[in-house]
């Protein structure tokens, strides 16, 4: 007998398990989907994205249907019972086959090694990534600690042997008469939603929409658009690439059945949307590669000893947007209220947190994911350690953003800045951006002073990395 086992794969389309499953199912097999919030809290899942995956077992469990399938949602709490759960039911029956598609964190990786060795059969299928890991490697062997050698050799595996693409899959012909919701074995007060995602459609409605509508509209234009914060030029799609709800894989294809050349047209402006998607799989090659990154270790053994400051009140300060550096602030509002940060404002305010008050980039990555709707460990680790200078491939750490710079070259209007942060409504567009000077002679504005001198904090910075 056949279970599946539904995880960070909430998605029938393209779906590896999912097709294995199908391709031998008989009369008794079932799906599975195991709740763990105690293990959720304990990677500081933010609220909303819980919430998102919540909505889209659901969805999950409705699309099962159309093929005949039965999902059973359970509460086990960590991942621990996890596998005491999976354990239980090996021993209920004779000949159980768990199928499902692995997951990349060392955690989990565990989990599964530990149930292997219980004497489960469990069959892992890889779902996360376009290009498997493992398969773009150096000369010697080893994993790209670069990223523009890794995106060549990316390239030209694709272009070589191509990508596997399952697609949907077909209604079986012995579909069974199923309920339409999933069955719940939970308590009810884990699978209600805390903070909502309404905001966020559901992943049917975004492939029916959201991605014919980028794609018709936006991609070409996405290298101008993508770092203007106050426009939405960006797909909005990174929340169901983290919780698996969306392959990467099909939008390979999607891009590819638009540009058919784009994989040796790297000048082409319809490439910079691609290679975000090349940057999305070479985090995730690494944390497989080196999976010290998930136990909050440094890339770069260099940095391993530094001995980082911490200041309560900036940290504080920094969290709640009130640094009175304005595009700091509007940026970290906008995370704080809507759950989603635009990707230009995350590397402003990763390096402001970092370089400019010296705090630790592992505090500012478990902040991030306690809020995004999108928090991926992979691309979350590798963001903050390339703006702390400490990872691979990282900005050098003699660069610096300059946050008055960046909001005036990338919101010269302010239009984003007071969209979050109204009460610099009436400060005009030259002062908008480091309003404090204004201020002096317009006593009707508040707005907090700066924490930090940005010249000052420039050269300490300097010479503590140094």
């Amino acid at each position: 007998m056949q279970i599946l086992w539904f995880r960070n794969d909430l998605r029938v389309h393209d779906n590896p398990a999912l097709h294995h499953f199908l391709m031998h199912y008989q009369s008794g097999d079932r799906a599975i989907y195991l709740l763990t919030p105690a293990q959720w809290h304990q990677h500081h899942w933010s609220r909303i994205k819980i919430d998102l995956i919540k909505r889209h077992v659901a969805l999950v469990s409705k699309q099962l249907n159309e093929l005949g399938v039965q999902l059973e949602v359970y509460h086990v709490d960590d991942f621990e019972q996890q596998v005491e759960f999976i354990i239980n039911e090996n021993e209920q029956g004779s000949a159980i086959h768990f199928i499902a598609n692995e997951e990349l964190e060392v955690n989990e990786r565990q989990r599964d090694e530990k149930l292997k060795s219980k004497g489960v059969t469990l069959t892992l299928f890889e779902a996360d990534v376009i290009v498997s890991k493992g398969k773009v490697l150096n000369q010697a062997g080893e994993m790209f600690k670069v990223f523009t050698p890794f995106k060549r050799a990316w390239l030209r595996h694709v272009k070589n042997d191509g990508v596997e693409y399952l697609g949907k899959p077909g209604k079986r012909t012995t579909a069974i008469e199923i309920n339409d919701e999933p069955v719940n074995h939970a308590n009810n007060d884990v699978l209600q939603g805390d903070n909502s995602s309404s905001q966020w459609p559901l992943i049917d409605e975004v492939e029916a929409h959201t991605i014919p509508a980028f794609f018709a509209n936006k991609h070409d234009q996405y290298h101008e658009f993508r770092d203007i914060p106050s426009i939405k030029g960006t797909s909005g799609l990174s929340p169901y690439l983290a919780i698996g709800a969306l392959s990467p894989r099909y939008l390979l294809q999607l891009i590819l059945n638009k540009h058919p050349d784009l994989l040796t047209a790297h000048d082409s402006p319809a490439f910079s949307w691609l290679n975000e998607l090349i940057w999305r799989d070479f985090y995730r090659h690494l944390l497989h590669h080196f999976p010290k990154l998930c136990r909050h270790k440094m890339f770069n053994d260099k940095y391993a000893n530094i001995t980082w400051p911490y200041d309560k009140a900036k940290f504080d300060a920094w969290c709640l947007g009130q640094t009175g550096y304005p595009i700091v602030d509007a940026a970290m509002r906008q995370l704080n209220q809507t759950g989603w940060m635009h990707n230009r404002l995350r590397m402003v305010v990763a390096s402001f947190l970092t370089k400019h008050l010296l705090i630790d980039w592992r505090l500012g990555e478990q902040y991030f994911m306690s809020k995004l709707i999108d928090g991926d460990l992979a691309a979350n680790n590798g963001g903050w350690q390339w703006a702390a200078s400490t990872g691979c491939d990282a900005q050098p750490y003699f660069r610096i953003f300059n946050p008055i710079r960046q909001g005036e070259r990338f919101d010269p209007k302010g239009e984003f800045v007071r969209k979050y942060l109204p009460e610099l409504d009436k400060v005009p567009d030259k002062h908008v951006h480091f309003p404090h000077s204004y201020m002096k002679s317009h006593s009707d504005i508040a707005y907090w002073p700066a924490i930090v001198d940005h010249k000052a904090a420039r050269e300490q910075a300097l010479a503590f990395y140094r």
